[in-house]
């Protein structure tokens, strides 16, 4: 057992931090001396260590508190997730750190403001903490959320390219996705109606089709061609939705959350999910968007 000054000392966390997560019920002692003092054991600190490192991604202590209670919490899950996000992190460093090191050589370097993405991110940022069951519902949990949005960050750069190539410019892309997350559940709920049986049966049909060799090239005509009757297909049952490229987004996205990906690997084999990401995607950067 270790006292709460000795925690302090080896995690350097400070008392009054540690007292005020007893208070909200994040990390409780695991017991009380007669006289009152906190006492940690080592499962106390290896939860502990755990907030740590929710808190070095960012993760407010609300969302701490729901996952970490959660019956269906796995700490080692959790770990491989945090290794992920913390990566992705590394790598943003990294960049920023490379940039720098161009600007003290005096190098030429391009502005970044007309690739600012700051608003779409607030706006994720505020659907996370507003729609919490819509995000569990359609993305599996607040990490895989949490590890959407700063993918969206560290990629913030190709991903402005692409919005300003589809859309005109950042804040009609903003706006369009704002819309998107306002009606997240009718885009991604559309289908399952009174035909859903029917339409699951061509939608399977048509992925079938799409992943059948997950060795073939994904430029190729043939699964560009299969990718286009896969999107003909969607809007045909969501024609009271605006999709166009704000469809192949959602799907993307869709894809590569561990949720989906976990239950479209078991239905098409190992990688088809990334497959397909790999597909709409190619698909999305190589079609410019109609005009209407």
């Amino acid at each position: 057992m270790k006292t709460i000054s000795q925690v302090a000392k080896l995690t350097g966390v400070s008392i009054r931090t540690l007292q005020y997560y007893d208070e909200i019920g994040l990390l409780k002692p695991s017991e009380l001396t007669p006289a009152g003092y906190r006492l940690y054991d080592e499962h106390a600190l290896q939860t502990l260590q755990q907030i740590l490192f929710f808190r070095e991604l960012d993760f407010p202590l609300k969302d701490i508190i729901k996952i970490m209670q959660n019956p269906d919490f796995d700490r080692i899950s959790a770990f491989k997730k945090q290794k992920e996000l913390l990566l992705l992190k590394r790598n943003r460093t990294d960049r920023l750190i490379q940039l720098l090191e161009r600007l003290e050589k005096g190098e030429e370097c391009m502005s970044f403001k007309e690739f600012d993405l700051s608003e779409y991110i607030h706006a994720l940022e505020d659907f996370k903490v507003n729609q919490t069951d819509t995000i569990i519902k359609h993305w599996g949990s607040i990490d895989n959320f949490n590890m959407f949005i700063q993918r969206i960050k560290d990629d913030e750069e190709n991903v402005a390219k692409l919005a300003i190539q589809h859309f005109g410019s950042i804040e009609k892309y903003t706006e369009e996705m704002k819309y998107n997350l306002e009606h997240i559940s009718e885009i991604m709920d559309k289908e399952w109606n009174e035909e859903a049986e029917k339409i699951a049966a061509q939608s399977d049909l048509l992925y079938g089709k799409l992943t059948v060799d997950l060795t073939y090239d994904v430029s190729s005509p043939k699964i560009q061609k299969i990718v286009y009757e896969i999107l003909e297909f969607i809007k045909k049952q969501s024609s009271s939705v605006t999709l166009d490229k704000p469809l192949i987004d959602i799907l993307i996205d869709s894809y590569s959350n561990d949720y989906v990906k976990n239950i479209t690997d078991k239905k098409y084999g190992d990688g088809a999910s990334d497959y397909i990401v790999k597909a709409f995607r190619y698909y999305s950067e190589n079609n410019t968007p109609s005009e209407k």
